[in-house]
């Protein structure tokens, strides 16, 4: 490869893979280095919810960001399907909130306020229309709802598995089971350190997801990166039991295409503890089983855990004067926000560097 117009993305995930896509497109000769295999983390484990409905509460930057990025979303995976020649299971179908009580339906008219003065829309739900519309939702005891109908999933599974299609067919190397360790410059290139050797690119890309701020960078080190594990329990279902994304405090539920109902998720400080907890995916299961009661009554057919990717704050754009480029710290958002962060991202490295 030529390192005058070659570029290293460190990290295989939905946001590495949509950045060496966007990159390889803008004419870059693109290498994805990652410690697995390609979308085997966050990406593999996330459940899919493209849901600013369910995400944002209050305006900030990253709430704009996520607005902006779920508006990208259709056209993102028209291409994607195009450029693969692969499947990707996007659903818009909105989502529905739940209140069991009235201070639950009170945050819930006071919370979709807030999101309407951002562009948010939602509009109230009678209890008599769930029980029409969703009939396998607990009917005793609900208050009232309110419908997302922005809100919507892909499977991030297919996405992974369509942006490597992609990739490849634009000659970006896609190289797993060798992490970047370090980054140092050399002259007027970047030498990224795995495992496997030493190589020299025009400009690196960290993103890692929680294993990002174990990335030695030379001369200036990146700010610090942390997993935030979450358990996830899933159900095969018949098709349609899920109809749309349903959400009852920090309880969701949601289904594929192919039948797999998610519930989710855990929130927990432990590090990269890969353990599967089975008293905390009880806890999941029983959470979901208020929602839809027959699930009470169902044993989940898979149980896992992925580490969220968290840092001080979102990590998007150029470290400091250097080559270096930073997309991580994207917490519960990165398959939200991947199509965002590529275009600024590659945006911004074509613009400082030129196009090839």
């Amino acid at each position: 490869m030529n390192p005058a117009s070659s570029i290293a993305v460190a990290g295989g995930g939905i946001i590495g893979l949509t950045v060496a896509w966007r990159l390889a497109q803008h004419g870059y000769q693109v290498t994805v280095f990652d410690k697995g295999a390609m979308g085997g983390e966050s990406s593999w484990a996330g459940a899919g919810m493209l849901a600013p409905g369910g995400e944002i509460d209050e305006p900030s930057a990253l709430a704009l960001m996520a607005i902006e990025s779920r508006c990208l979303y259709p056209a993102f995976v028209r291409e994607l399907v195009e450029a693969s020649g692969l499947a990707v299971d996007f659903l818009e179908q909105g989502a529905i909130d739940l209140a069991y009580s009235q201070a639950e339906m009170a945050a819930l008219e006071a919370r979709a306020a807030r999101q309407a003065e951002m562009g948010i829309e939602s509009k109230p739900v009678t209890p008599k229309r769930v029980a029409t519309f969703w009939p396998r939702v607990r009917s005793e005891g609900l208050v009232g709802a309110r419908f997302y109908p922005g809100d919507g999933l892909v499977n991030p599974r297919e996405a992974v598995i369509a942006l490597c299609a992609a990739c490849r067919k634009l000659g970006v190397r896609l190289v797993q089971n060798c992490a970047a360790q370090s980054v140092s410059e050399v002259k007027q290139y970047l030498e990224v350190a795995t495992a496997e050797g030493h190589e020299l690119f025009r400009a690196v890309v960290i993103a890692a997801g929680a294993w990002s701020g174990g990335i030695a960078v030379n001369p200036e080190p990146i700010p610090s990166s942390s997993p935030i594990k979450g358990h996830l329990v899933g159900y095969q279902q018949p098709d349609q039991t899920c109809n749309t994304i349903i959400r009852r405090g920090h309880t969701y539920l949601m289904q594929r295409s192919n039948g797999l109902l998610i519930a989710g998720a855990s929130v927990e400080h432990v590090g990269f503890d890969r353990h599967v907890d089975q008293r905390i995916a009880s806890q999941l299961s029983e959470a979901a089983g208020f929602v839809m009661p027959h699930l009470l009554e169902t044993t989940p057919t898979e149980t896992w855990i992925g580490f969220r990717p968290d840092s001080d704050e979102l990590r998007l754009g150029r470290w400091r004067s250097s080559n270096v480029y930073l997309a991580y710290g994207h917490y519960r958002n990165g398959i939200l926000l991947a199509p965002l962060t590529a275009q600024r991202l590659a945006d911004e490295i074509s613009a400082n560097l030129g196009t090839h």
